[in-house]
């Protein structure tokens, strides 16, 4: 049988390439700018929704929920992971990038619309599980449709796609917010949807469509998909029980414990947790960058609002230089000449993630200037650019086509678990402190009373950062 009676009619285009054709060339041109506008959503929600949630947060009389209305996303984005990568092994990236954007958008609709807290929490739960489908098709898109060579370019891309929506996003949301209410920074998101499903879709089914190879698949692993069910129960209840600081609260934070540790040890590489060279270190690690960094930055804007009287727009703009030096580090990770040092510089990346997030609670002292939060934003989003873009490289060269799905999957698991369950434990320790006093500060701009609750939650995640240090030195396995 020749190679071509092998290929069935569902395999995806292989076309070969030229040695210097890049990612904007014209083979893949049309299939690198529609999953860069997909990524490009994401971000204008991420950086326009942020800047928004303080406002959002008092009208609704939540800002003791505040932590949950970020960590809810997260939560149900871990079953969205799992489910995508067993269905894009299954059957290829297309369906889950394509429910997963309407999923998405569904859940911004939902959280437009909240007439509570807990609704407004929902609906952020409705875009997490949409976000968790995408993220991880896009991950398999990327592993199919593209060389090698080419992988550290497109995670540059995705990064660099970033660095409009963060200058622009919390500016627009801002002023969306103070002059037409924070209720249309979320209805007015699902309008972009259109212009990824017409670039992306097309070209992913061409480009990445059918299984590995174009042979049909094993069925869903049924014991993975129970246990990405137990992980998000089981952080949803810990998160509820971080919220809900009472003697009660022990309940459901013991079976929200017996429900995650097993399927956490179920989803994620054999030693993970103890940092085993190679792939589980590659996972650990972006555990690590992503819920420190995440769930400090979460509690940027509502510092700024509440501690130092800025308003939406001015607390957003504070990180919008993130996006431009977050990038930054992402193409600097893609450049050939630095692969042999890629140890060195995610450490590098690490260090400057610990220290922006240690900085930045300097703010709560009147003498410090506020751009002093700007300025170390900016540094730590540079160490994030390293540390993201080279954690996904490293993590697809380390995986065989056929289980892309399930490793990028692993990878996010541990980037929305570790968001989540940090989150939670900045949120407890927030509430604990009288975070959710802050409100008053919302209402009137002025300072709030309790400064001790932002620290408890920065300095402790600067302190896992730190870990991540050492963790990035075991992320090659020694030949």
């Amino acid at each position: 049988m020749s190679a071509l009676e092998d290929v069935t009619d569902d395999a995806p285009v292989r076309p070969v390439l030229s040695e210097t054709e890049g990612v904007l060339g014209r083979t893949y041109r049309a299939l690198s700018i529609g999953i860069v506008t997909v990524v490009l959503l994401i971000a204008f929600e991420a950086t326009a929704v942020g800047t928004a949630m303080p406002v959002a947060a008092r009208e609704l009389d939540g800002v003791s929920l505040y932590a949950f209305a970020f960590s809810g996303f997260f939560t149900t984005s871990l079953f969205g992971m799992v489910l995508a990568g067993q269905w894009a092994d299954r059957s290829g990236p297309l369906g889950p990038v394509t429910a997963g954007i309407g999923t998405f958008a569904a859940g911004l609709l939902l959280a437009g619309t909240a007439g509570t807290m807990w609704m407004f929490i929902a609906g952020r739960a409705v875009q997490g599980l949409g976000g968790g489908l995408v993220i991880v098709g896009l991950y398999v898109v990327v592993s199919r449709a593209y060389p090698e060579r080419l992988r550290p370019a497109i995670m540059a891309a995705f990064a660099a796609s970033w660095v409009v929506p963060s200058i622009v996003g919390p500016l627009a949301s801002g002023a969306v917010t103070e002059h037409l209410g924070w209720r249309w920074v979320f209805l007015g998101i699902p309008v972009l949807v259109v212009l990824p499903l017409a670039l992306a879709l097309p070209e992913v089914r061409r480009r990445a469509g059918g299984p590995p190879g174009g042979a049909a698949s094993a069925a869903f692993d049924r014991r993975r998909i129970r246990l990405a069910l137990g992980i998000s129960l089981g952080a949803g209840l810990l998160q509820y029980a971080a919220q809900d600081l009472r003697p009660l609260s022990l309940l459901p934070a013991a079976v929200g414990i017996a429900l995650l540790v097993p399927s956490v040890l179920g989803l994620l590489p054999r030693g993970t947790y103890r940092a085993a060279r190679g792939l589980p270190s590659v996972v650990l690690l972006r555990g690590i960058s992503a819920g420190s960094f995440i769930a400090a930055e979460s509690f940027v804007p509502l510092m700024l609002v509440t501690q130092r009287g800025l308003s939406p727009t001015l607390a957003g703009f504070s990180l919008a230089a993130g996006g431009g030096t977050w990038a930054l580090g992402s193409w600097l990770q893609s450049r050939p000449r630095v692969e042999p040092y890629r140890e060195r510089l995610v450490a590098a990346g690490m260090v400057l993630v610990a220290a922006a997030v240690a900085v930045a609670p300097s703010v709560l002292i009147p003498a410090v200037p506020v751009w002093t939060v700007a300025v170390a934003w900016a540094f730590g989003c540079l160490g994030m650019g390293l540390v993201i873009s080279s954690t996904s490289v490293l993590l697809l060269q380390l995986s065989a086509p056929e289980e892309a799905g399930t490793n990028s999957a692993a990878l996010q698991i541990s980037d929305g678990l570790s968001n989540a369950l940090l989150l939670a434990a900045g949120g407890a320790a927030f509430a604990a402190l009288g975070g959710g006093a802050v409100g008053h500060g919302v209402a009137q701009g002025a300072g709030g009373s309790h400064p001790a609750a932002f620290v408890a939650v920065f300095l402790p995640m600067a302190a896992v950062a730190l870990v991540g240090v050492w963790v990035a030195s075991r992320l090659r396995v020694h030949r």
